[in-house]
Protein backbone atom coordinates (compact mmCIF):
# COMPACT_ATOMS: atom_id res chain seq x y z
CA UNK A 1 0.00 0.00 0.00
CA UNK A 2 1.20 3.50 -0.82
CA UNK A 3 0.71 6.05 1.94
CA UNK A 4 -2.62 7.88 1.93
CA UNK A 5 -1.44 10.68 4.21
CA UNK A 6 0.30 13.79 2.92
CA UNK A 7 0.30 12.72 -0.72
CA UNK A 8 -1.83 15.00 -2.86
CA UNK A 9 -0.52 15.40 -6.40
CA UNK A 10 -2.23 17.44 -9.11
CA UNK A 11 -3.38 15.93 -12.39
CA UNK A 12 -0.41 16.87 -14.61
CA UNK A 13 0.49 19.54 -12.03
CA UNK A 14 -1.21 22.25 -14.10
CA UNK A 15 -4.14 24.58 -14.02
CA UNK A 16 -6.31 24.97 -17.08
CA UNK A 17 -7.14 28.48 -18.28
CA UNK A 18 -10.64 29.23 -19.48
CA UNK A 19 -11.22 32.60 -21.11
CA UNK A 20 -14.46 34.00 -19.70
CA UNK A 21 -16.58 36.39 -21.78
CA UNK A 22 -17.45 39.64 -20.06
CA UNK A 23 -21.14 39.71 -19.28
CA UNK A 24 -22.22 42.81 -21.24
CA UNK A 25 -25.81 41.73 -21.78
CA UNK A 26 -25.05 39.40 -24.68
CA UNK A 27 -22.54 37.21 -22.84
CA UNK A 28 -19.85 37.75 -25.45
CA UNK A 29 -16.87 39.88 -26.34
CA UNK A 30 -15.74 39.93 -29.95
CA UNK A 31 -16.43 36.50 -31.42
CA UNK A 32 -16.04 34.63 -28.14
CA UNK A 33 -19.12 33.27 -26.31
CA UNK A 34 -19.65 30.79 -23.51
CA UNK A 35 -21.08 28.38 -26.08
CA UNK A 36 -17.94 28.14 -28.22
CA UNK A 37 -15.34 27.76 -25.48
CA UNK A 38 -13.31 24.60 -25.99
CA UNK A 39 -13.25 21.71 -23.54
CA UNK A 40 -9.87 21.49 -21.79
CA UNK A 41 -9.91 18.24 -19.79
CA UNK A 42 -7.68 17.43 -16.87
CA UNK A 43 -5.74 14.25 -17.63
CA UNK A 44 -4.99 12.14 -14.56
CA UNK A 45 -2.12 9.77 -15.21
CA UNK A 46 -0.85 7.03 -12.92
CA UNK A 47 -2.43 3.87 -14.29
CA UNK A 48 -0.30 1.76 -16.62
CA UNK A 49 -3.14 -0.22 -18.19
CA UNK A 50 -6.70 0.55 -19.37
CA UNK A 51 -9.06 2.28 -16.92
CA UNK A 52 -12.26 0.22 -16.90
CA UNK A 53 -14.43 1.51 -14.06
CA UNK A 54 -14.80 4.52 -11.75
CA UNK A 55 -17.02 5.75 -8.94
CA UNK A 56 -17.60 8.93 -6.94
CA UNK A 57 -18.50 9.36 -3.28
CA UNK A 58 -21.17 11.78 -2.14
CA UNK A 59 -20.10 15.30 -1.18
CA UNK A 60 -18.51 15.22 2.31
CA UNK A 61 -17.04 17.84 4.64
CA UNK A 62 -13.74 17.28 2.81
CA UNK A 63 -15.25 17.52 -0.67
CA UNK A 64 -15.92 14.45 -2.76
CA UNK A 65 -13.70 11.63 -3.95
CA UNK A 66 -13.12 9.48 -7.02
CA UNK A 67 -11.85 5.91 -7.28
CA UNK A 68 -10.72 4.22 -10.51
CA UNK A 69 -10.25 0.59 -11.53
CA UNK A 70 -7.60 -0.51 -13.98
CA UNK A 71 -6.21 -3.64 -15.54
CA UNK A 72 -2.92 -2.76 -13.82
CA UNK A 73 -4.48 -4.17 -10.63
CA UNK A 74 -4.06 -0.99 -8.58
CA UNK A 75 -7.20 1.01 -7.74
CA UNK A 76 -6.46 4.69 -7.16
CA UNK A 77 -8.21 7.21 -4.93
CA UNK A 78 -8.31 10.89 -5.93
CA UNK A 79 -9.82 14.18 -4.86
CA UNK A 80 -12.91 14.34 -7.04
CA UNK A 81 -12.93 17.97 -8.12
CA UNK A 82 -9.22 18.22 -9.00
CA UNK A 83 -8.10 14.66 -9.71
CA UNK A 84 -5.31 15.02 -7.14
CA UNK A 85 -3.94 11.57 -6.32
CA UNK A 86 -4.44 10.54 -2.69
CA UNK A 87 -3.38 6.91 -2.64
CA UNK A 88 -3.22 3.51 -4.32
CA UNK A 89 -4.78 0.37 -2.87
CA UNK A 90 -2.28 -2.46 -3.26
CA UNK A 91 -3.04 -6.13 -2.75
CA UNK A 92 -4.74 -7.54 -5.85
CA UNK A 93 -2.87 -9.96 -8.10
CA UNK A 94 -4.84 -9.36 -11.27
CA UNK A 95 -6.75 -6.77 -13.24
CA UNK A 96 -9.27 -4.80 -11.18
CA UNK A 97 -12.65 -4.62 -12.95
CA UNK A 98 -14.93 -2.94 -10.44
CA UNK A 99 -14.61 -0.29 -7.72
CA UNK A 100 -16.91 1.55 -5.32
CA UNK A 101 -16.85 4.18 -2.57
CA UNK A 102 -19.38 4.41 0.20
CA UNK A 103 -21.28 7.66 0.57
CA UNK A 104 -18.93 9.39 3.02
CA UNK A 105 -15.75 8.04 1.38
CA UNK A 106 -14.60 6.19 4.49
CA UNK A 107 -14.65 2.81 2.74
CA UNK A 108 -13.59 1.66 -0.71
CA UNK A 109 -14.11 -1.63 -2.50
CA UNK A 110 -12.60 -3.45 -5.46
CA UNK A 111 -13.24 -6.62 -7.44
CA UNK A 112 -10.58 -8.30 -9.53
CA UNK A 113 -9.42 -11.04 -11.86
CA UNK A 114 -7.72 -12.77 -8.92
CA UNK A 115 -11.24 -13.95 -7.92
CA UNK A 116 -11.20 -11.67 -4.86
CA UNK A 117 -13.32 -8.72 -3.72
CA UNK A 118 -11.72 -6.43 -1.15
CA UNK A 119 -13.05 -3.77 1.20
CA UNK A 120 -10.61 -1.04 2.24
CA UNK A 121 -10.34 1.73 4.79
CA UNK A 122 -10.37 4.69 2.40
CA UNK A 123 -8.67 6.98 4.94
CA UNK A 124 -5.67 4.81 5.82
CA UNK A 125 -5.65 2.56 2.76
CA UNK A 126 -5.62 -0.57 4.91
CA UNK A 127 -7.44 -3.71 3.79
CA UNK A 128 -10.47 -4.47 5.98
CA UNK A 129 -11.99 -7.56 4.34
CA UNK A 130 -11.16 -9.99 1.55
CA UNK A 131 -13.85 -12.20 0.01
CA UNK A 132 -12.82 -15.15 -2.16
CA UNK A 133 -14.93 -16.02 -5.22
CA UNK A 134 -14.81 -18.83 -7.78
CA UNK A 135 -14.32 -16.57 -10.79
CA UNK A 136 -13.48 -13.00 -11.81
CA UNK A 137 -15.25 -10.33 -9.74
CA UNK A 138 -16.58 -7.77 -12.22
CA UNK A 139 -18.53 -5.31 -10.04
CA UNK A 140 -18.92 -4.22 -6.40
CA UNK A 141 -21.24 -1.86 -4.51
CA UNK A 142 -22.02 -0.66 -0.98
CA UNK A 143 -25.48 -0.25 0.47
CA UNK A 144 -26.38 3.29 1.55
CA UNK A 145 -25.58 2.44 5.18
CA UNK A 146 -22.29 0.73 4.18
CA UNK A 147 -23.31 -2.34 6.18
CA UNK A 148 -23.99 -4.49 3.11
CA UNK A 149 -21.60 -5.24 0.27
CA UNK A 150 -22.63 -6.66 -3.11
CA UNK A 151 -20.46 -8.39 -5.71
CA UNK A 152 -21.11 -9.64 -9.23
CA UNK A 153 -18.91 -12.20 -10.90
CA UNK A 154 -18.18 -14.11 -14.07
CA UNK A 155 -19.62 -17.20 -12.37
CA UNK A 156 -23.09 -15.69 -13.06
CA UNK A 157 -23.85 -14.98 -9.40
CA UNK A 158 -24.61 -11.93 -7.27
CA UNK A 159 -23.52 -12.13 -3.65
CA UNK A 160 -24.38 -9.83 -0.74
CA UNK A 161 -22.13 -9.84 2.33
CA UNK A 162 -23.00 -8.43 5.75
CA UNK A 163 -19.95 -6.34 6.70
CA UNK A 164 -21.02 -6.43 10.34
CA UNK A 165 -20.72 -10.23 10.14
CA UNK A 166 -18.03 -10.70 7.48
CA UNK A 167 -17.43 -14.35 8.35
CA UNK A 168 -21.06 -15.29 7.67
CA UNK A 169 -22.05 -16.85 4.36
CA UNK A 170 -23.31 -14.31 1.82
CA UNK A 171 -26.77 -14.25 0.34
CA UNK A 172 -26.50 -15.58 -3.22
CA UNK A 173 -28.72 -14.55 -6.14
CA UNK A 174 -28.72 -16.82 -9.20
CA UNK A 175 -30.53 -16.58 -12.52
CA UNK A 176 -28.19 -14.97 -15.01
CA UNK A 177 -26.93 -17.32 -17.71
CA UNK A 178 -23.63 -15.56 -18.45
CA UNK A 179 -21.02 -13.33 -16.83
CA UNK A 180 -22.47 -10.44 -14.81
CA UNK A 181 -21.07 -7.00 -15.62
CA UNK A 182 -22.58 -4.71 -12.98
CA UNK A 183 -24.46 -4.80 -9.69
CA UNK A 184 -25.88 -2.05 -7.47
CA UNK A 185 -28.26 -1.41 -4.59
CA UNK A 186 -31.30 0.85 -4.89
CA UNK A 187 -34.66 1.63 -3.28
CA UNK A 188 -33.20 1.97 0.21
CA UNK A 189 -31.30 -1.29 -0.24
CA UNK A 190 -34.48 -3.35 -0.60
CA UNK A 191 -33.69 -4.04 -4.26
CA UNK A 192 -30.57 -5.03 -6.17
CA UNK A 193 -30.04 -4.56 -9.90
CA UNK A 194 -27.63 -6.57 -12.04
CA UNK A 195 -26.91 -6.79 -15.76
CA UNK A 196 -25.05 -9.42 -17.70
CA UNK A 197 -23.77 -10.65 -21.04
CA UNK A 198 -27.00 -12.67 -21.36
CA UNK A 199 -28.59 -9.37 -22.54
CA UNK A 200 -30.73 -9.04 -19.46
CA UNK A 201 -31.11 -6.68 -16.52
CA UNK A 202 -32.56 -8.30 -13.43
CA UNK A 203 -34.07 -6.85 -10.27
CA UNK A 204 -33.75 -8.83 -7.04
CA UNK A 205 -35.60 -8.52 -3.75
CA UNK A 206 -32.90 -8.30 -1.10
CA UNK A 207 -35.06 -9.77 1.66
CA UNK A 208 -36.41 -12.82 -0.17
CA UNK A 209 -33.53 -13.24 -2.62
CA UNK A 210 -36.03 -13.69 -5.44
CA UNK A 211 -35.87 -12.21 -8.92
CA UNK A 212 -38.77 -9.76 -9.19
CA UNK A 213 -38.22 -8.26 -12.65
CA UNK A 214 -36.27 -8.94 -15.82
CA UNK A 215 -35.65 -6.62 -18.77
CA UNK A 216 -34.33 -7.98 -22.04
CA UNK A 217 -32.24 -5.99 -24.52
CA UNK A 218 -31.02 -6.47 -28.08
CA UNK A 219 -27.42 -6.20 -26.88
CA UNK A 220 -25.72 -6.85 -23.53
CA UNK A 221 -26.13 -3.87 -21.17
CA UNK A 222 -22.69 -2.31 -20.77
CA UNK A 223 -23.50 0.07 -17.90
CA UNK A 224 -26.29 0.83 -15.44
CA UNK A 225 -26.79 3.82 -13.15
CA UNK A 226 -29.47 5.04 -10.75
CA UNK A 227 -30.12 8.80 -10.72
CA UNK A 228 -29.27 10.86 -7.65
CA UNK A 229 -32.94 11.00 -6.62
CA UNK A 230 -33.32 7.24 -7.08
CA UNK A 231 -36.08 7.64 -9.64
CA UNK A 232 -34.42 7.05 -13.03
CA UNK A 233 -32.37 4.11 -14.26
CA UNK A 234 -29.88 4.74 -17.08
CA UNK A 235 -28.84 1.78 -19.24
CA UNK A 236 -26.25 1.74 -22.03
CA UNK A 237 -26.70 -1.12 -24.50
CA UNK A 238 -25.47 -1.52 -28.07
CA UNK A 239 -25.73 1.84 -29.84
CA UNK A 240 -28.43 3.05 -27.47
CA UNK A 241 -28.89 4.75 -24.10
CA UNK A 242 -32.29 4.14 -22.52
CA UNK A 243 -33.94 5.53 -19.40
CA UNK A 244 -36.37 3.67 -17.16
CA UNK A 245 -38.61 4.39 -14.20
CA UNK A 246 -36.74 2.70 -11.35
CA UNK A 247 -39.97 1.80 -9.54
CA UNK A 248 -42.14 0.39 -12.33
CA UNK A 249 -39.28 -0.47 -14.72
CA UNK A 250 -41.24 1.11 -17.56
CA UNK A 251 -39.24 2.78 -20.31
CA UNK A 252 -39.16 6.59 -20.24
CA UNK A 253 -37.18 7.22 -23.42
CA UNK A 254 -34.50 5.75 -25.66
CA UNK A 255 -31.76 7.73 -27.43
CA UNK A 256 -29.74 6.36 -30.40
CA UNK A 257 -25.97 6.97 -30.21
CA UNK A 258 -23.60 7.12 -33.23
CA UNK A 259 -21.31 4.44 -31.79
CA UNK A 260 -21.23 1.31 -29.66
CA UNK A 261 -21.75 2.72 -26.15
CA UNK A 262 -19.77 1.38 -23.21
CA UNK A 263 -21.02 3.73 -20.51
CA UNK A 264 -23.54 6.51 -19.88
CA UNK A 265 -24.28 8.86 -16.98
CA UNK A 266 -27.24 11.16 -16.28
CA UNK A 267 -26.62 14.61 -14.80
CA UNK A 268 -27.97 14.96 -11.23
CA UNK A 269 -30.54 17.55 -12.38
CA UNK A 270 -31.50 15.36 -15.39
CA UNK A 271 -30.88 18.13 -17.90
CA UNK A 272 -28.36 16.12 -19.92
CA UNK A 273 -26.44 12.89 -20.10
CA UNK A 274 -22.96 11.95 -21.27
CA UNK A 275 -21.71 8.74 -22.82
CA UNK A 276 -18.63 7.23 -24.42
CA UNK A 277 -17.74 4.15 -26.38
CA UNK A 278 -15.78 2.50 -29.14
CA UNK A 279 -15.13 5.55 -31.36
CA UNK A 280 -12.92 7.25 -28.69
CA UNK A 281 -15.42 10.15 -28.45
CA UNK A 282 -17.27 11.76 -25.57
CA UNK A 283 -20.90 12.69 -26.25
CA UNK A 284 -23.27 15.02 -24.43
CA UNK A 285 -27.02 14.92 -25.13
CA UNK A 286 -30.06 16.84 -23.94
CA UNK A 287 -31.96 14.39 -21.76
CA UNK A 288 -35.46 15.59 -22.69
CA UNK A 289 -35.09 16.07 -26.45
CA UNK A 290 -32.29 13.62 -27.20
CA UNK A 291 -30.49 16.29 -29.23
CA UNK A 292 -26.70 16.03 -29.29
CA UNK A 293 -25.19 19.03 -27.47
CA UNK A 294 -21.55 18.31 -28.22
CA UNK A 295 -19.13 15.56 -29.17
CA UNK A 296 -15.37 15.50 -29.31
CA UNK A 297 -12.51 13.05 -29.32
CA UNK A 298 -12.06 12.37 -25.65
CA UNK A 299 -9.33 9.74 -25.56
CA UNK A 300 -6.81 7.82 -27.64
CA UNK A 301 -8.72 4.58 -27.21
CA UNK A 302 -12.24 3.32 -26.52
CA UNK A 303 -13.99 5.00 -23.58
CA UNK A 304 -14.87 2.34 -20.99
CA UNK A 305 -16.54 4.36 -18.23
CA UNK A 306 -18.10 7.79 -17.63
CA UNK A 307 -19.69 9.30 -14.54
CA UNK A 308 -20.98 12.69 -13.41
CA UNK A 309 -19.66 14.06 -10.13
CA UNK A 310 -22.21 14.27 -7.28
CA UNK A 311 -22.49 18.06 -7.66
CA UNK A 312 -22.81 17.80 -11.45
CA UNK A 313 -19.98 20.27 -12.11
CA UNK A 314 -17.82 17.77 -13.97
CA UNK A 315 -17.80 14.28 -15.38
CA UNK A 316 -15.00 11.73 -15.41
CA UNK A 317 -14.05 9.23 -18.09
CA UNK A 318 -11.71 6.25 -18.20
CA UNK A 319 -10.26 4.70 -21.32
CA UNK A 320 -8.28 1.96 -22.99
CA UNK A 321 -5.49 4.56 -23.27
CA UNK A 322 -4.83 4.21 -19.53
CA UNK A 323 -5.92 7.69 -18.54
CA UNK A 324 -8.65 9.13 -16.38
CA UNK A 325 -9.93 12.51 -17.57
CA UNK A 326 -12.09 15.17 -15.94
CA UNK A 327 -14.37 17.35 -18.08
CA UNK A 328 -16.29 20.50 -17.20
CA UNK A 329 -20.06 20.37 -17.46
CA UNK A 330 -20.11 24.15 -18.03
CA UNK A 331 -17.00 25.15 -19.94
CA UNK A 332 -15.59 28.52 -18.90
CA UNK A 333 -16.52 28.27 -15.23
CA UNK A 334 -13.96 28.52 -12.44
CA UNK A 335 -14.06 25.17 -10.68
CA UNK A 336 -11.38 22.86 -9.28
CA UNK A 337 -8.24 23.34 -11.38
CA UNK A 338 -10.07 25.23 -14.12
CA UNK A 339 -9.40 28.93 -13.71
CA UNK A 340 -11.44 31.56 -15.49
CA UNK A 341 -9.74 34.73 -16.77
CA UNK A 342 -11.62 37.79 -18.00
CA UNK A 343 -11.81 38.31 -21.74
CA UNK A 344 -10.48 41.48 -23.36
CA UNK A 345 -12.13 43.38 -26.24
CA UNK A 346 -11.77 41.69 -29.65
CA UNK A 347 -10.34 38.50 -28.17
CA UNK A 348 -11.19 35.72 -30.65
CA UNK A 349 -11.61 31.99 -30.24
CA UNK A 350 -8.26 31.50 -32.01
CA UNK A 351 -6.57 33.78 -29.49
CA UNK A 352 -8.20 31.86 -26.67
CA UNK A 353 -7.10 28.49 -28.04
CA UNK A 354 -3.50 29.72 -28.08
CA UNK A 355 -3.51 30.47 -24.36
CA UNK A 356 -0.89 28.45 -22.53
CA UNK A 357 -1.43 26.21 -19.55
CA UNK A 358 -0.28 27.82 -16.32
CA UNK A 359 2.00 25.68 -14.16
CA UNK A 360 0.72 25.41 -10.61
CA UNK A 361 3.05 26.94 -8.06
Amino acid sequence: MQSFKGNHHHCQGVYRLNLCPSYNGEKKIGTLTMANLRQTPLTCSGHTRPVVNLAFSDVTDSGYFLISASKDGKPMLRQGDTGDWIGTFEGHKGAVWGVALNRDATKAASGAADFIAKVWDAVSGEELHSFKHNHIVKSVDFSSSSSLFATASAEKLVRVFDLEKPEADPTVYSGHTSSIKHVMFYRDNTRIISCADDRTLRVWDHISGQEVRKLEFNAPPSSIEISKDGVTLTVAHGRTVSFWDAESMSKIREIPIPTQVNSASLHPDKSMFVCGGEDFKMYKFDYTTGVEIESFKGHFGPVHCVKFSPDGELYASGSEDGTLRLWQTTVGKTYGLWKCVEAVPNMTQENHNNLHEVIAS
